[in-house]
């Protein structure tokens, strides 16, 4: 770490010279332009500002490439944050092709730009910082809850259009998670903050730690919603009133562990991870009744199903504990 003495110009300005090795290094040159980023813990932060910013291009030969190996290298090059990916082989085979297509539907921002027997090539075009990791967060958690709201409807009306809408928007929380990760990754590589007068580098941590649970918690609504699908006739009212109360309760403790990781409020966190210790004995007991059921493959997926709600009420309860642990940082 090197320091540098603070000096006063012309009565009012105060500079500080940068460090040649890095300035070298960056590209600066004399009469270049740099931004400043006030950040929230008082930080200041310098990048340069260059003129023609280089596009990150990543190359993958895809000869005998196996399909779910190529959707990994896609998937690990984007979080990285390649802006162009070129793909290459003397031929690429239709099932490569439609595995290329297939994972740039999952993620935000990169399109098929050019596209031959040989080639393909996929570009982001669309710039990750456009949407606050405040907001993404934000946005992930009301997909969920909405999925998870419409799984248990699915369940008790036995709409099965519903429980496969319910599955399709699982697709657009895995992408938000994805997109939260690759900032986070950005900003760790010294990549620019579009929120940073709000949001310091602790912060995106945090978010990007609640992103994960989040995601989950729609990973288990789609399960939710995939038992719903396969069930044919109504469940017995008592049971799916009590998987309802049992649901409403869990989403309202995992809306209130987002209020408390963005207002940083330690006692609503620990209120929360109370709860959902203290309802255990209300799962355990619904468990109990779906055992008298006659059917044995109802009592199987109804039990599919309220496993998947205790496990969101502990995914409420991680997301708490991101937020205690955030609260404690700040005072």
């Amino acid at each position: 770490m090197e320091t540098r003495k603070v000096q006063q110009t012309g009565g009012s300005t105060y500079i500080i010279s940068l460090p040649k090795q890095w300035a070298e290094k960056v590209g600066i040159e004399t009469g270049m332009r740099v931004s400043l980023q006030a950040q929230p813990d008082g930080k200041l932060l310098i990048d340069p500002i260059l003129e023609e910013r280089t596009i990150k291009t990543k190359r993958i030969d895809v000869t005998d490439r196996e399909v779910k190996a190529l959707e990994r290298d896609i998937i690990a090059a984007y979080l990285y944050g390649y802006d162009r990916i070129e793909f290459s082989s003397q031929r690429i085979l239709a099932e490569q092709k439609k595995a290329i297509r297939k994972v740039c539907y999952k993620l935000i921002g990169p399109e098929i730009i050019e596209e031959s027997s040989s080639c393909v090539v996929i570009q982001g075009l669309l710039n990750p910082n456009e949407l606050p990791i405040k907001k993404g967060v934000q946005r992930m958690f009301l997909i969920a809850a909405s999925m998870q709201k419409d799984s248990v409807r699915a369940l008790k009306t036995v709409d099965h259009d519903l429980a496969v809408d319910v599955s399709q928007r699982d697709d657009e929380v895995d992408r938000l998670c994805l997109l939260i990760s690759k900032q986070f990754r950005s900003i760790l590589c010294g990549g620019r903050m579009p929120d940073s007068a709000e949001t310091s580098i602790e912060e995106y941590h945090e978010f990007r730690m609640a992103a994960s649970p989040l995601e989950r918690i729609a990973d288990h609504a789609q399960r939710i919603a995939n038992v719903a699908s396969k069930i044919q006739q109504p469940v017995n009212d008592n049971i799916i009133e009590d998987i309802e109360k049992l649901n409403n309760a869990y989403m309202e403790l995992v809306k209130q562990s987002i209020e408390a990781l963005f207002g940083a409020d330690t006692s609503l966190a620990n209120q929360i991870i109370d709860t959902v210790d203290n309802m255990r004995a209300q799962v355990e007991e619904l468990h109990a009744s779906i055992l008298k059921l006659e059917s044995h493959e109802i009592m199987i997926l109804l039990g599919t199903v309220v496993d998947s709600l205790s496990r969101i009420g502990d995914l409420g309860s991680n997301i708490a504990e991101i937020a205690i642990n955030s609260a404690i940082r700040d005072k």
